[in-house]
């Protein structure tokens, strides 16, 4: 079910508390926000901000202590985990800052592993056209060990695209790579948003993967602080030491 406006994941007063009493910790106070599909969005803010809570609570991965959270027409924060587990194999990719790849399998073994488990064939004009956009046409058969970081990283995302998910997240994409692998690895992400029409939501401290983005929503203390066009790596720079 797709909104007129094409919102494609809505979050209304989200708060998340953690621990009780004097204890209690506010990693998200009353966030409200939607995110267009067919967009890339970048999440940042200082360490604690909130930011890696808001993608976990987003993509179902947390329950918020309070408001809902709309995704693809659903409203998935009264699901059980079953649903949820099914959700996010139906509909969401995942890129970690980890690449998470299984050292057994071989590059398009792992590639594939998000169909094999929901027991679907993969579409195999799809399959080489992401293995050809992600460059590792002559590394299919290769072990995770056998590849660069950058090279693992690029079978993550083309992984999290392979079921063509509503929602791509990815948190912390570039945190292990250098900067030539980073900057491959985001291209790949901006080239998923403009030429497969995907959605994108990342989260990231790197002000130079942020300016890839088409938007950016910066957290400080749980609240979000800043929403607008991202602008060049040096602009995001200058509006982080406004918010540090």
């Amino acid at each position: 079910m797709e909104n007129s406006n094409g919102q494609v994941v809505q979050a209304s007063g989200v708060s998340r508390r953690f621990g009780e009493g004097a204890a209690a910790v506010d990693a998200l106070v009353d966030v409200s926000t939607a995110f267009d599909r067919g967009r890339f969005t970048a999440i940042m803010g200082p360490s604690g901000s909130g930011k890696s809570t808001l993608m976990h609570i987003l993509a179902g991965l947390d329950k918020p202590t309070a408001g809902t959270v709309v995704l693809d027409g659903q409203e998935i924060t009264s699901l059980d985990d079953t649903e949820l587990t099914k959700l996010r194999r139906d509909k969401l990719g995942f890129v970690f800052q980890f690449f998470n790849l299984l050292p057994v399998l071989t590059a398009e073994e792992n590639l594939v592993l998000p169909l094999s488990i929901a027991g679907r064939k993969p579409d195999q004009a799809w399959l080489d056209q992401l293995v050809d956009t992600v460059g590792l046409g002559d590394r299919r058969t290769h072990r995770p060990s056998e590849l660069s970081g950058g090279q693992q990283q690029r079978v993550a995302v083309a992984r999290a695209l392979v079921s063509k998910p509503t929602v791509v997240f990815a948190d912390e994409p570039t945190g292990n790579l250098d900067s030539k692998a980073s900057s491959d690895v985001l291209r790949l992400l901006r080239h998923a948003v403009d030429d497969f029409g995907q959605t994108v939501i990342m989260v990231t401290h790197d002000p130079a993967a942020a300016a890839h983005a088409d938007r950016l929503i910066t957290l400080r203390d749980g609240r979000i602080v800043h929403d607008g066009a991202p602008g060049s790596a040096d602009e995001v720079i200058e509006l982080m030491k406004t918010i540090d």
